[in-house]
């Protein structure tokens, strides 16, 4: 299995941008879809965008649409996660993780997930 690692979290304002980043260790990463999720205290674990292995295909949730943009750089083992016009409603811990089967919106159908970072937005 794939392990990651998420960076990029952080305190900011509401409107500012921040990027996050997940790291993969192992030579297959190139060959997993790879999906964002969040969760915020005492909510359940929200899908917030996706991307197959090839970056070719995104989806994202509708709380994010227009907002985040996912992409990777697969010769760094890497997923991004741009996030622009920030608002208090996406404080939450984000976490990458490793697209398996089914629902790619489902966390259900992830099989490798990293320890998470922290998004705190203030208004």
């Amino acid at each position: 299995q794939v392990q990651l690692v998420e960076s990029g979290g952080g305190l900011v304002q509401a409107g500012d941008s921040l990027r996050l980043s997940c790291v993969a260790s192992g030579r297959t990463f190139s060959s997993y879809s790879m999906g964002w999720f969040r969760q915020a205290p005492g909510k359940e674990r929200e899908f917030v965008a996706f991307t197959s292995a090839s970056g070719g295909r995104t989806y994202y949730g509708d709380s994010v649409k227009g907002r985040f943009t996912i992409s990777r750089d697969n010769a760094k083992n890497t997923v991004y996660l741009q996030m622009n016009t920030l608002n208090s409603e996406d404080t939450a811990v984000y976490y990458c993780a490793a697209y398996w089967s089914g629902s790619y919106y489902s966390p259900v159908g992830y099989r490798s997930w990293g320890q998470g970072t922290q998004v705190t937005v203030s208004s």
